[in-house]
C-alpha cells in the first residue's frame, strides 16, 4: 500500500521479532484496507475509493477464517523477542483483533442485520462531505460507488437466512433505505453547480443515483419480506456480553462492578442537577427549571449551527489561552447538519475524525449535528444554547477532535484499529467536567446541562447492561431515558435502538471519565508537586486511543 509510505514511520526496529511483527501487522492492515474501502477513505486512503466491499456471507466467512488465522500467528511471536514498544504494540495488535473476532464470531450482528445503507451511505458521504480534494476530483469515485451500490445490496442479502434476523436492526434499516437517496440527491445538485449541468459526470451521477435508488426500493421490500421471520431478541446473553466486558481490558472491571459504577453515578449526577436547578430558581421544581432551559434556543436550525460553531471557537481558545492542552499544528473543523440517512441512529450530535493520511489536511474533522428525528416538532428543544456549549466541548475542543486530531500524529498502523471507546469516549466526557472545573462556562444554566448529560450516559450504563443481559426490554428503557431524562420521546427512541447493537459501546462514556478521573488522581498522588495538567494531557492524546488500562501502564514507565 504505497499511500501509507509518506505518512508511515514506524518506530524503530530494534530486534528481528520487531521487523517480523511490523510486517505481519503492516500485511494484516493493508489487507483490512482492501476488504473494506471505505474505511480506507476514512483514512484517507484513496486507491480504493471507487469501490465497496464485498458484502456476501462467503466474504463475512472468509474474512473470520483470516482473522483468526492472524491471531494465531500474532500468539506465536515470542513477547520477549520484541523491543519494550513492539512488545506493547503486540499486546494492542492481540486486543484489538481478539475483539474483532468476537464481533464476527461470536456476536456475529452481521447475519442478523443487512447493512448495505451503511456501506452506501457512509461510501459516499465521505468522499463528498470531507473537503480535502476539489469536489470534481471527487465526483469519478461518488459516481463509481453509486454504480457498485446494486451489486452490494444483492451481495447483502445473503447474509440473512441461516439464523432469524432481528427486527429493530432490519427495521432500522429498511429507515436508513428510505433516506439514503436524499443523499444521492444532495450529490447530484453539487456536481451540476460543480462541473455544469451538460457534464458527462453530472450524466454519469444522475444515471448510478437513479439506479442505485430503485435498487434501494426493491431493497427494501424484499426486507419487508425478511421480516415475517424475524425475532425481537437482540440481546448477546449474559455469558456472552461478560466475555465482551473482560475482551475490554476495563482495569480488571467485571460488568457487575460496571452496573455499581452507573448507579453511583445516576444518584451523584441526579443530585448534582437538583442542587444547580436550586440555585437557579429555588422557588421551581426541578422538572420546570430544565424546561425553562431547554426552551432557550436558537430560532431556527441554521442559527443553531452558527451557535454550536461560535461555543467551539470559545471553547478552543480557552484551551489555548489556559495551557489545559497542546494544540495539533494545522487541526481544522467543519460543522454541518447530519445527512438524513443517519439522523435516526445520531439523533444529537457526532464527529468524525481527520482522515490521517491525506496529505496535507490529517487534522480536519466533521462535527455533524441533527435537525430533528422524523421532523419531531420539539427537537430545537435540544438544541438549546446550555447543552450546545456543552455538547461542542464534547465533540469539538478538547474533547473528540482534539483528542482524534493529537492521535493521528502517532505513527502506530496498530493504534488505528484499536477499540477503546472508554478513552475516546470518556476522554471527551471527561473534558466537559475538566473545563468547568477550569472556569470555562460555569453558568448554572450550563452546568445544569452538563448534569444533564451526565445523567444521560449514567443511563447508557445501566441500559447497556441490563439490555443485553436481558433484564430490560426496549419499551422500558425507552420509559427509564425519558423519565431519567427528560429527552423528547423520539430521541429517546432511536437512542436505546442504537444500545441494542452496539454491546458494552454505550456505557464507556461516563465508565470513561470516572477511570480518567481515578487515573489524574493516581497520578496527581504519584507525582506530586511534579504533576502538570497540561503534561497529563498532552501524556494521554499522543498515544492515541489506547485503553485507559494501557494509558496507565504508560504513564507509570514515563512513556
Amino acid at each position: 500500500m504505497a499511500e501509507t509510505d509518506s505518512a508511515y514511520a514506524p518506530h524503530p526496529l530494534r530486534t528481528a521479532g520487531d521487523v517480523h511483527f511490523e510486517a505481519l501487522f503492516k500485511a494484516r492492515f493493508e489487507s483490512i484496507v482492501a476488504r473494506h474501502p471505505v474505511f480506507g477513505t476514512y483514512l484517507g486512503l484513496h486507491e480504493h475509493d471507487g469501490q465497496l466491499a464485498d458484502g456476501s456471507r462467503a466474504a463475512m466467512e472468509d474474512e473470520i477464517a483470516e482473522t483468526r488465522a492472524f491471531v494465531g500467528r500474532l500468539e506465536a511471536i515470542d513477547a520477549a523477542g520484541l523491543s519494550p514498544y513492539y512488545a506493547l504494540e503486540r499486546e494492542l495488535a492481540l486486543l484489538a483483533t481478539r475483539r474483532q473476532l468476537f464481533d464476527d464470531e461470536t456476536h456475529r450482528m452481521w447475519d442478523r442485520r443487512v447493512s448495505a445503507t451503511d456501506e452506501i451511505g457512509d461510501g459516499i458521504f465521505l468522499l463528498f462531505a470531507r473537503g480535502t480534494r476539489p469536489l470534481a476530483e471527487r465526483l469519478p469515485a461518488i459516481a463509481a460507488r453509486l454504480e457498485a451500490a446494486p451489486r452490494h445490496i444483492e451481495e447483502q442479502k445473503s447474509r440473512l437466512g441461516q439464523r432469524p434476523p432481528v427486527r429493530l436492526w432490519n427495521e432500522m434499516e429498511l429507515e436508513a433505505a428510505e433516506f439514503v437517496p436524499s443523499l444521492f440527491s444532495e450529490v447530484v445538485s453539487a456536481a451540476r453547480t460543480e462541473v455544469g449541468d451538460e457534464h458527462p459526470l453530472v450524466r454519469r451521477l444522475e444515471r448510478a443515483a437513479t439506479l442505485a435508488s430503485s435498487e434501494l426500493e426493491s431493497y427494501a421490500g424484499w426486507l419487508r419480506d425478511q421480516l415475517g421471520d424475524a425475532t425481537d431478541d437482540f440481546a448477546l446473553g449474559g455469558e456472552a456480553y461478560d466475555q465482551l466486558i473482560a475482551l475490554r481490558a476495563f482495569d480488571g472491571l467485571s460488568t457487575d462492578d460496571i452496573v455499581e459504577i452507573g448507579e453511583q453515578q445516576l444518584a451523584a449526577q441526579s443530585e448534582g442537577r437538583r442542587l444547580v436547578a436550586a440555585e437557579i430558581d429555588p422557588g421551581a421544581s426541578e422538572r420546570d427549571v430544565v424546561d425553562r432551559v431547554k426552551s432557550d434556543h436558537p430560532a431556527d436550525f441554521e442559527t443553531a449551527l452558527d451557535t454550536y460553531r461560535r461555543a467551539m471557537d470559545e471553547s478552543r481558545q480557552y484551551v489555548i489561552d489556559h495551557d489545559l492542552a497542546t494544540m495539533p499544528a494545522g487541526e481544522t473543523l467543519s460543522v454541518v447538519a447530519t445527512p438524513e440517512y443517519l439522523r435516526n441512529v445520531i439523533p444529537f450530535a457526532a464527529y468524525f475524525s481527520p482522515a490521517k493520511f491525506d496529505a496535507g489536511s490529517v487534522h480536519e474533522g466533521l462535527y455533524i449535528v441533527t435537525p430533528s428525528v422524523n421532523g419531531e416538532p420539539g427537537a430545537m428543544r435540544e438544541h438549546n444554547y446550555a447543552s450546545i456549549y456543552n455538547t461542542s466541548i464534547h465533540e469539538a475542543y478538547p474533547g473528540h477532535h482534539q483528542q482524534l486530531a493529537a492521535a493521528n500524529e502517532h505513527p502506530s498502523l496498530v493504534r488505528l484499529l484499536v477499540d477503546a471507546p472508554e478513552f475516546v469516549e470518556g476522554w471527551a466526557m471527561y473534558c466537559e467536567q475538566m473545563m468547568r472545573e477550569e472556569g470555562f462556562d460555569t453558568a448554572p444554566e450550563h452546568r445544569l446541562m452538563m448534569y444533564t448529560d451526565a445523567i444521560w450516559r449514567a443511563c447508557r450504563i445501566i441500559l447497556d447492561v441490563k439490555l443485553h443481559r436481558r433484564q430490560m426490554g426496549v419499551d422500558e428503557a425507552i420509559d427509564f431515558l425519558v423519565e431519567q431524562t427528560g429527552f423528547e420521546r423520539a430521541n429517546a427512541a432511536a437512542e436505546v435502538k442504537r444500545y441494542t447493537s452496539t454491546p458494552s459501546y454505550q456505557l464507556s462514556y461516563l465508565l470513561g471519565r470516572v477511570l480518567l478521573l481515578r487515573l489524574r488522581d493516581d497520578e496527581r498522588s504519584r507525582l506530586g508537586d511534579r504533576f502538570s495538567l497540561r503534561r497529563f494531557h498532552d501524556a494521554l492524546l499522543s498515544q492515541g486511543s489506547l485503553p485507559i488500562s494501557f494509558q496507565r501502564r504508560l504513564l507509570q514507565a514515563g512513556e
